[in-house]
């Protein structure tokens, strides 16, 4: 990890000709059409008429989509699509001309994706950069004036330095600021999340022109959050307190799951324990609701890219102790298919199980890190047949999915079809829970809610078990924690 500091020659420019920097943004361009930047941009447009948003993508299929049908967006979030049709065409567009919006805005947002590495340096555990980095080298290419450069991909303490460096290698004769903004957004609650933010947190250097960079970033968030919501910092801190955040939430999830499997030993209820422990006002309900294990693009990598922070300083306890998060939601996952496997005989070969959900939480189509993703792998390993249905996750991500953790054990193309045969992906759970042994709730939509099981019996004729992951069911054969 490269830590050195390299100033810019040209920092004297800056502060000479841009100290009303901060009323100039009329252009902003955001690089990544994802989950973070479609969302965030949309609201930005709204709230901010006067201000062109572009959004760039060099997937050009994501930007048609971004592009068409309202009801056919890349990114489900409630409300998203409504904001969509106020501000699509008038000053929020998406588009494939990556270089012209960069040479056109003042301000640029950096919302690529950092997977964890596979290979090399701390593959497993860090952040794999070449994402940003690219885009950085991108920017310094087009780049002919000035720019305000805002982190808002998750990315490991220090990246801001080496982003600058990477400008200031390869254009030397523009001057970039570097902020830290990074996003706290909770999948299926995006946009309220974005109207009504806890806090905005903007790290960025203490200089003049530093200041003056986070302060037309603060003009910004003005027009709709609180003054007293948006906190300043400096670049380090911002980035790290999206890491940390990340961890302790994941943390407490994994603490009430671990006490889950306490309660099913001792005959303890996950439900009241949680209620007990959350009447503590220094504790609080949030986060304490027992479940099969928590998915999504941001925990599980956030978390392992602390633990490879904490092992590169030479934190080795630290490492391990927040490794010991990823470790307990890893375990209970497994536990819960085997509790399926082991309440169906200890055999499921030849038997069918339908599955319930497929994105890692509701109102979202993002099936990053599901649980379901693991428990639909333990089942077909074990001989079973599975029938999947999720509302809004479209089969071929489900089958991209599977095909992911599959291409890897499959020793050939023979076995890798063959573990696809047992698969059938469904339109409605009506026809997805026919002739089943089992039924698995693994996410928490809302129709699972209302299923009626006397119709369940009429439609499977198995009579099968319930397997309620999420605890939404006030019957069931088997729920997490009783």
């Amino acid at each position: 990890m490269d830590l050195e500091i390299k100033s810019s020659p040209h920092l004297g420019y800056w502060i000479k000709n841009n100290l009303d920097y901060a009323m100039k943004i009329k252009n902003i361009c955001c690089i990544g059409a994802g989950y973070v930047g479609g969302p965030t941009m949309a609201v930005i447009a709204l709230k901010c008429p006067d201000i062109k948003v572009t959004v760039v993508d060099k997937d050009s299929f994501k930007i048609e989509r971004w592009n068409g049908e309202y009801q056919n967006l890349p990114v489900y979030e409630p409300g998203l699509a409504d904001i969509i049709k106020k501000t699509r065409g008038k000053n929020l567009f998406f588009s494939s001309e990556i270089d012209k919006s960069i040479d056109d805005a003042e301000m640029i947002f950096m919302a690529v994706n950092t997977p964890t590495k596979t290979e090399g340096k701390g593959a497993g555990m860090a952040a794999d950069l070449r994402h940003v980095e690219n885009c950085a080298k991108n920017i310094a290419r087009v780049a002919k004036n000035d720019k305000i450069i805002v982190e808002k991909s998750t990315l490991p303490v220090r990246t801001a330095e080496k982003i600058k460096e990477i400008l200031s290698n390869y254009k030397s004769d523009v001057n970039f600021e570097i902020i830290s903004n990074p996003e706290f957004l909770a999948e299926g609650t995006a946009i309220k999340d974005l109207f009504k933010s806890d806090r905005v947190l903007i790290g960025g250097e203490k200089t003049d022109s530093g200041e003056k960079a986070v302060e037309a970033l603060e003009k910004i968030y003005k027009r709709w959050i609180p003054n007293e919501k948006i906190i300043k910092m400096n670049v380090w801190s911002a980035e790290l307190s999206k890491l940390a955040s990340n961890a302790m939430l994941a943390q407490r999830i994994s603490s009430i799951n671990s006490l889950s499997a306490i309660c099913e030993k001792t005959g303890a209820d996950i439900d009241e324990l949680s209620n007990a422990i959350g009447l503590d006002h220094r504790i609080g309900s949030k986060f304490l609701k027992a479940s099969v294990g928590f998915g999504g693009s941001c925990f599980k990598k956030d978390i392992l890219n602390l633990v490879y922070l904490c092992k590169y300083y030479g934190l080795n306890e630290v490492a391990e102790y927040w490794h010991q998060v990823i470790k307990i939601n890893e375990y209970q996952k497994s536990r819960f298919a085997n509790r399926i496997i082991d309440e169906l005989g200890g055999n499921v070969k030849n038997k069918k199980i339908a599955i319930l959900g497929w994105a890692f939480k509701k109102n979202t189509n993002d099936s990053r890190e599901s649980a379901s993703i693991k428990i639909a792998d333990k089942l077909i390993e074990s001989g079973g047949h599975i029938n999947i249905y999720d509302p809004m996750v479209k089969e071929s991500k489900i089958k991209e999915d599977l095909n992911n953790i599959w291409g890897s054990k499959s020793k050939s193309e023979k076995d890798l079809s063959s573990r696809f045969l047992r698969v059938e992906i469904f339109d409605n759970y009506k026809d997805a829970i026919k002739e089943t042994h089992a039924l698995a709730i693994i996410t928490e939509w809302d129709e699972f809610k209302e299923i009626n099981f006397q119709l369940v019996n009429q439609i499977t004729n198995n009579n099968p078990k319930i397997f309620d992951g999420r605890l939404i069911l006030e019957e069931s054969n088997y729920r997490i924690g009783k």
